[in-house]
């Protein structure tokens, strides 16, 4: 990817935006992966000590979110809690048939933003950064944009 300068109303360099695209391939129809180690190595290659990793996720079957990482029943609960409210068949006319993909991946969204403080991702004891897959299997990826100093 590529690095984006954003220029203020003076038109010298205000901040600096390194984009990284991390591939996630994943292995079956729905999962929850935890991303957090590989996006924290990316942080700790561009030097930033203090600023923001936002995660954009440029897919519309699969989504994000924070969570508990320290249970792996929390994730199985998420995915069979969200086939509950979204089941895979329905009324749904769509003519690809994942219209619960498509369903789940507007409930989770499409991105996530991490306070980035001592050169690390300033996430609680228990929270990870999950992929969320609801359309696999597939080769997927996020952007991960690193600002600060």
């Amino acid at each position: 990817m590529s690095n984006i300068f954003l220029r203020n109303s003076k038109g010298t360099t205000s901040e600096h935006v390194k984009w990284i695209k991390l591939e996630v391939p994943t292995s079956s129809r729905t999962q929850l992966i935890d991303i957090t180690n590989l996006v924290a190595a990316e942080l700790s290659k561009t030097g930033v000590k203090n600023g923001t990793c936002s995660v954009y996720m440029p897919h519309t079957t699969a989504g994000l979110t924070i969570n508990e990482n320290a249970d792996p029943d929390v994730a199985r609960d998420i995915l069979a809690g969200l086939a509950h409210l979204v089941p895979v068949t329905g009324d749904y006319r769509h003519a690809e048939g994942n219209s619960d993909a498509h369903i789940k991946a507007s409930l989770m969204g499409c991105s996530l933003r991490v306070p980035v403080i001592d050169g690390r991702l300033a996430l609680g004891t228990w929270q990870a950064l999950y992929f969320c897959e609801f359309d696999g299997p597939r080769h997927r990826h996020v952007l991960i944009g690193i600002t600060g100093e």
